[in-house]
């Protein structure tokens, strides 16, 4: 082993160099044969194996290692396999969030239908009535643009069938638009202390009250405004028919012109089939008193031989009567057919328009009275039709049928839901909106509130002149 060792010397350049007897049995074991058992070795290490070995001990020690390279590369291997975690989160999240946003919105969805209304419908009813009535609701949810709220149409016989649908829909804060006929209205009456509300159209007024809120066209709310309208020293007698609509009006004068700087100095009635009219235009207008008076100054003039009475003669002599009314105005208080053949008569037993002031109620707001001789600069409490004449014009458009008077009833309806349900007023809310008559809703027919659960409006005084009705400044 000498040599070989003074080999290694020589090639490393080592003066000296010591091996511990272990190095030399390592040595010994890489002669070591893999054929043979171990043990089986010897002693005997060759030259040439010692310089492989010294040869391979330097390459490995003097080779330099890029230790940057692999530490950039352990990062960027590390930053992709984060990315990747951090992009598979963010998909679980945005799905995750989709699901949540769906489910959000079907209970947003299922909140906004929050507001149920009932229609109640007899079948007693006029086909066209509902049908129009049905149609006019429809359009004002549509031009008003009404959302979340759903209409459920309900037809009944009987006060029975009424009674069992309302148990059935009825919870807190329920409305019902209906009924129309007054006794079905006294059968809804009955479930106020449920916390329900009914817009019934009946036009007795005694049922406002409690849960009933009335809507129609009320005569007391007409005439009020009608003879506030009035100079101060208006005298106003009074025509009306032996029929529902007259008794109603004549209830009502009274207290109404007592609250008016106007007063009341006659009155006179005719029956509804108008066999007694003429006697009563005659008495109203004491026709034959002034007739006989006229007579009378007739005979006075005629045995006079100056030129003026003369001349006063030749005057008196074109009338039938004296202008003497004892009235300044004169009350019609009839409507339709019966109206067209009673008015004429006025002129005709000389209750001169021109001289005594014609007045109505909204009865007449109606294209057929604006053409009607007698009744041109007749006066009544209304709303120019122009300011609805939109609503007739797209009704007749859509549904190829007349818009029908009353149904601007309804459409005015929805208007104040719309209120309502646009600002989501709870029950409570919208009661104290209701019996507030200083909140005003703007409607076709003027501005309306509700007073003692009666609908009032703000109307103008309206003057028949060529064929229409135009508001008086």
């Amino acid at each position: 082993m000498p040599n070989l060792f003074s080999s290694l010397r020589e090639c490393f350049g080592f003066s000296q160099i010591i091996i511990s007897p272990l190095s030399m049995v390592s040595m010994a074991l890489l002669e070591m044969s893999f054929k043979f058992p171990i043990g089986v070795a010897t002693m005997f290490i060759s030259k040439e194996l010692c310089f492989i070995v010294g040869i391979f001990i330097f390459i490995f020690s003097c080779t330099p290692v890029n230790l940057s390279k692999q530490s950039q590369q352990s990062t960027n291997d590390q930053t992709q396999s984060e990315e990747k975690v951090t992009s598979i989160k963010k998909e679980q999240k945005n799905e995750t969030n989709k699901q949540i946003f769906k489910t959000t919105q079907k209970n947003i969805e299922k909140f906004k239908i929050k507001k149920n209304i009932t229609l109640l419908f007899s079948t007693q009813n006029r086909e066209n009535f509902t049908k129009q009535f049905i149609n006019i609701l429809e359009l004002g949810i549509y031009n008003k643009n009404l959302e979340n709220v759903v209409f459920e149409i309900e037809f009944f016989e009987n006060n029975k069938d009424l009674e069992n649908i309302i148990i059935e829909k009825s919870q807190k804060g329920k409305i019902f638009i209906g009924p129309i006929q007054t006794q079905y209205t006294k059968s809804a009456k009955k479930f106020c202390d449920n916390e329900i509300i009914f817009f019934s159209f009946s036009s007795d007024t005694s049922l406002a009250s409690d849960c009933i809120y009335l809507i129609n066209f009320f005569p007391k709310n007409e005439l009020e405004q009608l003879f506030l309208s009035l100079d101060k020293d208006s005298k106003v007698a009074f025509l009306y028919p032996e029929n529902d609509y007259g008794y109603k009006i004549n209830y009502l004068i009274d207290d109404v012109i007592n609250n008016s700087d106007s007063i009341l100095v006659n009155r006179a009635s005719y029956k509804n089939d108008l066999s007694n009219v003429r006697d009563a235009i005659k008495e109203l207008g004491k026709y034959e008193l002034r007739k006989y008076e006229l007579e009378r100054q007739k005979i006075i003039l005629s045995s006079k031989s100056d030129e003026q009475s003369k001349n006063k003669l030749k005057k008196l002599k074109k009338f039938k009567t004296t202008s003497d009314y004892e009235f300044t105005h004169i009350l019609l208080a009839d409507y339709g057919l019966n109206l067209l053949q009673v008015a004429p008569l006025l002129p005709y037993y000389d209750i001169d328009p021109n001289v005594v002031q014609f007045l109505s109620t909204g009865v007449i707001d109606d294209d057929n009275f604006f053409i009607e001789p007698s009744l041109q600069g007749a006066i009544f409490p209304g709303v120019e039709k122009t300011k609805r004449q939109n609503l007739i014009n797209q009704y007749r458009q859509i549904y190829d049928e007349k818009l029908l008077r009353i149904s601007t009833l309804p459409y005015d309806l929805v208007g104040l839901l719309n209120y309502v349900f646009s600002r989501n007023l709870s029950y409570q809310r919208m009661i104290e909106l209701l019996n507030n008559s200083q909140i005003k809703f703007e409607g076709v027919d003027g501005e309306f509130y509700f007073k003692n659960n009666l609908i009032e409006r703000d109307l103008d005084m309206l003057r028949i002149s060529n064929g229409i009705a135009k508001k008086i400044n």
